[in-house]
């Protein structure tokens, strides 16, 4: 398909959405991409690896600006090709990955080919495998094998924030607390000691467990501690002899993983039970005191209909922000509508995205 990035971002939108792309299967849309930035933006340098696209000016300008998105979807759920309709008098577009996130994307690829005289000089990347592990996330490639396209002043992910500045993110953690016991038939459960039954200090601590809140550059970030997955049984007539429970704790960007991880430890100290960390990534700082963010802040400020909070949930701006790059989350949609059946955006919001974005990029404060 051939993208027209002179067209409404609207209807480039619809143009992504009606390209499949679930995780691993980006080639199609990864072409169409690298095509039209190549045909239909001049200044640019345009680099392909793999079903990674990355394209930038070199203008000289003081500042530099990295707008990323990825292209992945989760799988389709009958909604591509996708659709526009009305509702409560406000138009809205509905379709797989239309909030999560190939508005967004829309967005940055109609700004490159239609800013004529940026005040700041563009990097953008269109990455691949985002919606799957870590471990296949394009961003990997860039890392190890283009590092410096990586390198700027602001970099700004086009993840759904409803058209506000989500600053930062939360980092996580998973542990997994597992007990262990003798097991016996359970007609003679008193020959045994039932290991599922150990783990009931665990969840009492963790109904009693108070999160914190705290503010950081005005943005307030709501830990929590959760238990996400309990394991045990051998059968409906055994006393089980293993168990365990798999708590997932989302914490504020103020604290190291290893910190957090030390945190979780001593909530469950005294316990009799094995604690291993299976999977942990830090958060990101919102950055918003860098003198590239406040630029992009007063904009968003000044626009009325929108704001700055904190990000909940970890996104790939805790890899910018990791190399010392301040990264925030501003793209169109509703975050809580991500990966739904239904996921749809309204127009609205791509359009008031794609103003401030452009009076940002463009220097008109």
């Amino acid at each position: 398909m051939t993208l027209d990035l002179h067209a409404d971002p609207v209807a480039l939108t619809a143009a992504l959405v009606d390209i499949p792309s679930v995780s691993r299967e980006e080639a199609a849309i990864t072409t169409a991409v690298e095509t039209a930035l190549r045909t239909q933006t001049s200044g640019f340098e345009v680099v392909r690896r793999g079903n990674v696209v990355l394209a930038r000016t070199d203008r000289g300008l003081p500042t530099r600006v990295v707008l990323a998105g990825h292209l992945d979807t989760v799988p389709i759920a009958d909604n591509v090709p996708g659709r526009f309709t009305v509702e409560n008098g406000a138009e809205v577009f509905y379709g797989c990955g239309s909030v999560d996130m190939k508005s967004g994307d829309a967005v940055f690829l109609h700004l490159a080919a239609t800013i004529a005289e940026p005040a700041h000089d563009l990097t953008l990347i269109f990455y691949d495998c985002e919606e799957i592990a870590a471990e296949f996330n394009g961003l990997n490639t860039i890392e190890r094998e283009l590092p410096e396209w990586l390198d700027a002043d602001l970099a700004i992910l086009g993840e759904p924030s409803g058209g506000w500045i989500e600053a930062g993110c939360q980092g996580t953690l998973r542990a997994r607390l597992s007990t262990t016991g003798v097991r016996a038939h359970s007609a003679r459960s008193w020959l045994g000691d039932n290991a599922i039954h150990r783990l009931a200090p665990v969840l009492t601590r963790l109904s009693e467990y108070r999160a914190r809140e705290i503010d950081i550059d005005g943005c307030l970030y709501r830990e929590g501690l959760s238990a996400v997955r309990i394991e045990g049984g051998v059968a409906g007539n055994v006393v089980p002899d293993a168990g365990a429970v798999e708590v997932n704790f989302r914490f504020a960007p103020d604290r190291t993983v290893e910190q957090a991880t030390e945190h979780v430890r001593e909530i469950f100290a005294g316990l009799e039970l094995e604690f291993t960390v299976t999977d942990a990534a830090p958060g990101a700082l919102p950055g918003l005191t860098a003198p590239a963010a406040q630029g992009l802040a007063e904009v968003v400020r000044a626009h009325g209909s929108a704001g700055i909070r904190a990000k909940y949930g970890w996104t790939d701006v805790s890899r910018f922000a990791a190399r010392g790059i301040p990264a925030v989350n501003f793209g169109p949609g509703d975050p809580n509508l991500a990966h739904k059946r239904d996921e749809h955006v309204p127009l609205a919001q791509i359009t008031a995205v794609t103003e401030m974005l452009r009076a940002y990029l463009e220097g008109n404060r």
